[in-house]
């Protein structure tokens, strides 16, 4: 996952600006269209005068943007003289949002674009995107690879929106010698915040002064994991089935299952059986990469790191659920790739398409995930011989296969589209805060948190028409 600064500076910017792309965008549709929605055919190159050049805008650093650069570099050698992509590094997450902003007022936005999930319904809403679709129905391009809850969550009113590109889903984290430290057994996890309770009872170490040298549970209180709590459970996380069928009007975490979250979470920390490292991410992740934590929350984005800087061996399980028997599952995390419309040529958006394509074949995949980490999007990426060495060195990241392909596309696994939704996160948050701070019952907190949201649901709403 990305830094919290992404959802609290977009949540500012809409609020204070009304996100402010009516009176400027291009009139469309619902589902991320524009004037400019038509896919233009293949030919379009070969008419094309010169090399055909296309911006791309992305977040990616590290190792992460040596690996992206390294693919860009790959179809710019095999389209020689004809397709010419310039990946521009534009900063993190948040950073990308406010430019692209910026770039539909002065109109001047990338080629093609880079959005974090959360930025979904923010990117439909400008108007500026040729849907995927529009290139996918033109060409019978087949999406029979693509992951199909990966596939879902880009899919809005039955058309594939945004081409997937880098994607997590989240995991349970287990160190495993503490598990049998304890008498347990690492391959029995816990599959219910309940036995997470239980067990993070057993797992919790004090020493001889009565001070506690390990927690049997830790994780960041970050709103995307009581997002994937409530969606283990089957339930929606605002109206209109998760905004799929509808622009979402309203949240509905503020119910028996979200204050079951958060109650479960706060006892917890008030017995004394989970740390309290706040809403830093990175803070949390150490926590456990110390082997302060023996039951943890995180993304499939982080297995690696954990496994080259753990002193302990690391186990993965499944995300946990509510209830034994509920039938929900994963919403991915990660980001996507936009196809921009106005002010772009047909050569432009069809080498935004190819390049797109490009990255999501199963070799270029499989590159993607084993330099990285993230999750292939493309189902044969798992089939490349290089890929199954990787998984073979790394097994915990099978849990992370395993879940994806056995979890049923569904409205609650698909997420919740919201135009706000970064303030919806930070809003569980400050709830989650409040509950252990003793100040509010859960149910009260979360019911409060709704209240405060929805007049900036209704203002986004009401904004973008």
């Amino acid at each position: 996952m990305t830094s919290r600064a992404w959802a609290l500076r977009l949540a500012a910017t809409v609020a204070a600006a009304g996100l402010a792309l009516t009176a400027c965008s291009s009139s469309g549709s619902s589902d991320g269209s524009s004037g400019d929605a038509a896919a233009p055919a293949a030919s379009v190159l070969d008419q094309a005068k010169g090399v055909t050049t296309v911006t791309f805008w992305h977040s990616m650093t590290g190792q992460n943007a040596t690996v992206l650069n390294s693919l860009v570099s790959s179809f710019n050698a095999a389209h020689q003289g004809r397709i010419e992509v310039k990946a521009l590094f534009q900063g993190t997450y948040d950073d990308v949002v406010t430019k692209y902003k910026a770039s539909v007022q002065q109109k001047a936005t990338p080629s093609l674009v880079q959005v974090y999930d959360v930025g979904t319904r923010f990117m439909i809403d400008s108007r500026q995107t040729v849907p995927v679709q529009a290139f996918v129905d033109r060409d019978k391009y087949s999406l029979d690879d693509l992951e199909p809850n990966i596939r879902n969550y880009y899919t809005v009113g039955g058309k594939l929106a945004s081409m997937p590109f880098n994607s997590s889903v989240p995991l349970l984290y287990l160190n495993a010698d503490a598990f049998k430290a304890a008498g347990l057994d690492p391959a029995q996890p816990p599959r219910t915040l309940a036995e997470i309770a239980d067990l993070a009872k057993k797992l919790t170490v004090k020493d001889a002064s009565g001070q506690t040298t390990r927690y049997g549970f830790g994780a960041a209180i970050y709103g995307w994991f009581v997002e994937e709590l409530l969606a283990e459970s089957g339930s929606l996380y605002c109206d209109q089935g998760n905004g799929r069928d509808g622009k979402a009007a309203k949240v509905g975490y503020d119910s028996a299952q979200g204050a079951q979250v958060l109650q479960t979470w706060a006892d917890l920390v008030k017995g004394g059986y989970a740390v309290n490292t706040g809403r830093t991410t990175a803070d949390a992740q150490a926590a456990f990469k110390a082997g302060r934590v023996a039951i943890h929350l995180e993304s499939t984005g982080v297995l690696r790191g954990y496994n080259e800087s753990a002193k302990f061996t690391v186990a993965t399980a499944p995300f946990p659920k509510l209830a034994a028997g509920d039938q929900g599952g994963p919403v991915i995390g990660g980001a996507s790739l936009w196809i921009d419309g106005p002010g772009h040529s047909d050569a432009e958006k069809r080498a935004s398409w190819e390049f797109a394509k490009y990255l999501d074949e199963p070799a270029q995949q499989a590159v993607w995930h084993t330099g990285t980490g993230y999750f292939p999007v493309n189902r044969k990426a798992l089939d490349d011989p290089k890929d199954q060495a990787w998984v073979a060195k790394y097994p915990q990241f099978k849990t992370a296969i395993d879940v994806l392909h056995s979890t049923k596309p569904t409205p609650a696994t698909a997420g919740c589209l919201l135009g706000v939704m970064p303030q919806a996160r930070k809003g569980v948050e400050t709830a989650l805060e409040q509950v252990i701070s003793g100040s509010k019952a859960a149910d009260q907190a979360l019911a409060d948190a709704a209240k405060e949201l929805q007049p900036a649901i209704d203002g986004y709403n009401s904004s973008v028409g």
